[in-house]
């Protein structure tokens, strides 16, 4: 299951690991372009607010349902309001931590519950580079991906100790070719990539990854090749952090 599927880092993960063999559910608020995209791929679609605590029992009872079992989850639903700590309102700042830090734990806590069932499963949280260096125009985004960071290793450690056999860890890209780094660098620095020449030439000139550079980290972390991996934060900006 994937939250936030029908565009960005999530439809690349939902596309990956359909095409992997695995049976995918791609959930969003998106409902047109969620349906359509999972329809080209042969996913699942459901809609979803992951703030909503109860979509997230109604959800494991269709998967339990139609599949009889989870084995993954990727929590990455988000969004990201560009607004600094003097520009910030208090709505946003609560809608931010709504549907990152309550989606992602609404999401963790159901899908352990349905994994315990069948002897253990994997979660992989959505965080950010945000979560590790300062960000000015991106306060509420940055709290969030923070603590998301800080709870999946929270619940990695959880399951380890109570040997529920579910592994969590944390992906940390930085900038991708994604609609939210576009709306980003039209916003901030005047940088329409799209708009450009030359879109690919642009996007590598400015040092930006694909939606599947995060994708193959997702599929491998789901998988059971990624056994011996917990509670890691796995980041995935080409260096940018280390610069």
């Amino acid at each position: 299951m994937i939250t936030g599927a029908a565009s960005g880092l999530g439809l690349a993960d939902a596309k990956l690991l359909v095409a992997e063999g695995a049976l995918v559910i791609m959930t969003d608020i998106d409902i047109a372009n969620g349906e359509a995209r999972a329809k080209e791929f042969g996913a699942t679609f459901i809609q979803q607010d992951v703030s909503d605590e109860a979509s997230w029992s109604e959800l494991m009872k269709v998967i339990k349902r139609k599949f009889g079992r989870l084995d993954g989850l990727v929590n990455n639903a988000g969004i990201a309001p560009i607004a600094n700590i003097e520009d910030l309102d208090t709505e946003t700042w609560r809608k931010v931590l709504s549907i990152h830090l309550d989606g992602t734990f609404f999401g963790c806590q159901a899908a352990i519950k349905l994994m315990k069932e069948n002897g253990g499963g994997s979660i992989v949280n959505m965080s950010s580079t945000a979560a590790l260096v300062g960000i000015g125009p991106y306060l509420a985004y940055s709290a969030a991906k923070g603590g998301i960071r800080s709870m999946t290793k929270s619940i990695a450690i959880h399951c380890r100790q109570n040997k529920l056999n579910i592994r969590c860890n944390s992906v940390h890209p930085g900038s991708i070719n994604t609609p939210m780094v576009h709306h980003a660098l039209k916003t901030l620095m005047g940088k329409d990539i799209m708009a450009q020449e030359d879109p690919e030439q642009t996007r590598l000139e400015l040092g930006i990854g694909e939606p599947d550079d995060v994708a193959y980290m997702v599929a491998y972390l789901i998988s059971d090749e990624a056994k011996h991996i917990n509670g890691t934060e796995m980041v995935i900006d080409n260096g940018d952090t280390v610069i």
